[in-house]
């Protein structure tokens, strides 16, 4: 499924990221997925949340930077071979992946992946054409 995900551009000084999650949850967000990738300088905090335009508000109000952009959600079994399938297929059909991280599905035994690519709605497709739980 295409999903909404928050990047949150946070400057790379202690608290900062206390202070993201601190506005969260005094405002009764869920969070599903994070993710924390940084430079020297800077960081960006990736989200999936349970309100994505509630969450954007919220953060923008506490000064933030924030945007949201679409990314793939692959529901697959836990296993690398399941992880190995999705790039294969993603590389065959020639989608560039800019990056991808995963987490514990609410599903026993599964586990989610979130994919951002070069080519949103083409990449959905390859992967329900395959079988892939998108």
């Amino acid at each position: 499924m295409i999903v909404k995900q928050l990047s949150v551009f946070l400057e790379n000084t202690p608290g900062r990221l206390y202070a993201v999650t601190s506005a969260l949850n005094e405002n009764g967000m869920d969070v599903k997925a994070l993710m924390l990738a940084d430079t020297a300088d800077f960081g960006v905090l990736r989200l999936i949340v349970d309100d994505p335009e509630k969450t954007l508000k919220v953060l923008q109000e506490r000064g933030f930077t924030v945007k949201i952009t679409e990314v793939i959600a692959v529901e697959v079994q836990h296993t690398f071979k399941e992880v190995q399938k999705i790039l294969e297929i993603l590389s065959r059909k020639s989608v560039n992946i800019e990056y991808m991280y995963a987490f514990m599905g609410e599903n026993p035994g599964k586990a989610l992946i979130i994919f951002r690519v070069d080519n949103l709605k083409a990449a959905a497709e390859y992967l329900k054409e395959e079988g892939i739980m998108v």
